[in-house]
């Protein structure tokens, strides 16, 4: 169980109180394009993200040459193809990625990649990425799981279209090699995915059954669900980034643009200062607005000296100090020391 924190580098952890770790996957909105790779690690780096993702995978040792196309793919990349046409086109080769983990570093943003199969996964190591990302299609992958997870790596893992067996199998494969730096993102795996279907209370479900930090990876549109996420206790927040949503690809329909994504980390950041620590007290800056908006105790009339106070001699006004309102039976019945006037406020040394 890792209800802790779990640490990504020597400065940044991932869990409770610590800030929303925020990931833009860049995934294969690079289109194939080195170029376009590099600016959307800039794009990431000045919207405010903590890190930048992408996609590691050799397309042989991924898919079938006949498997079919997702109905988002072919919906998104508006033609019908194999998978192994559609990824082909989309893999990076091992030095271009070694390139990318460069530029971000120089650029002050955390790299790393989600492996696919086993050579990637050895190749991710080797180049030095601070985690594993594995994506929902693996949680079933058991033997899989086990491998990258007896790397020592953090394993961050999507949980989209799974259910609680499914992932307790799942978490119980990674933790067996003895890694216990595990974080469980809940996913709906559709792109764009729905609000409706996003059920953020599973993250609860996660968070109470499996002890780990929990986030989630956001596929719909805007940032509204984002925000909610975190509002409800989201340790990661993993979003898409593209550069244009015009460009032609399976992701780039569900992604934010930098302006948005730049956008919704601002959001984000101020939910979080919004949260607060859960302790019922006034806010510092209230502490002035409450000595003139809650009521006192004041005379209705005037009270001459030895005078019993009665009750309608007494009402409760806002009048910006004095004696709150539970003084009110302690007041009445007491006797005046001295002429009190009218509409004066009333302290407990002016009573006998």
């Amino acid at each position: 169980m890792n209800n802790g924190l779990v640490n990504i580098t020597d400065t940044r952890r991932i869990g409770p109180g610590q800030p929303c770790f925020i990931i833009a996957e860049a995934g294969v909105n690079h289109n194939g394009n080195v170029a376009l790779a590099f600016d959307l690690i800039d794009a990431a780096r000045d919207a405010g993200a903590d890190a930048v993702k992408f996609q590691t995978w050799i397309t042989e040792k991924l898919t079938l040459p006949d498997t079919k196309m997702a109905d988002y793919q072919r919906q998104n990349v508006g033609q019908d193809q194999t998978q192994f046409e559609m990824i082909r086109k989309l893999e990076l080769r091992h030095a271009d990625f070694a390139a990318l983990k460069a530029h971000a570093a120089a650029k002050g943003i955390l790299f790393f990649s989600t492996p696919d199969e086993e050579d990637s996964a050895d190749f991710l190591d080797r180049l030095g990425v601070p985690l594993f990302k594995l994506g929902s299609g693996e949680v079933t992958n058991l033997p899989y799981l086990r491998y990258v997870g007896a790397k020592g790596r953090p394993v961050i893992l999507s949980t989209g279209m799974s259910n609680l067996g499914e992932v307790e199998a799942a978490v119980d494969a990674i933790r067996g090699t003895g890694n216990q730096a595990l974080v469980l993102l809940h996913c709906v795996s559709d792109y764009p995915a729905q609000p409706a279907d996003c059920n953020l209370r599973a993250m609860h479900t996660l968070r109470a059954a499996f002890g780990c930090p929990v986030g989630f990876s956001d596929h719909t549109l805007g940032s509204d669900v984002a925000l909610a996420a975190v509002a409800l206790g989201a340790c990661v927040l993993e979003k898409h980034l593209t550069l244009s949503r015009d460009l032609p690809g399976p992701d780039h329909r569900a992604s934010l643009e930098p302006h948005e994504f730049a956008a919704m980390v601002r959001a984000v950041r101020t939910v979080e200062s919004a949260l607060g620590s859960g302790i019922k007290q006034p806010a510092e800056v209230e502490i002035k607005t409450r000595q003139v908006v809650q009521k006192s105790l004041v005379t209705t009339r005037p009270v001459r000296q030895g005078e019993r106070i009665e009750a309608d001699a007494v009402a409760l006004r806002r009048a910006g100090g004095g004696l709150p309102p539970h003084f009110l039976g302690v007041v009445v019945g007491r006797h005046a020391k001295r002429d009190l006037a009218a509409n004066q406020l009333i302290e407990l040394d002016m009573l006998t």
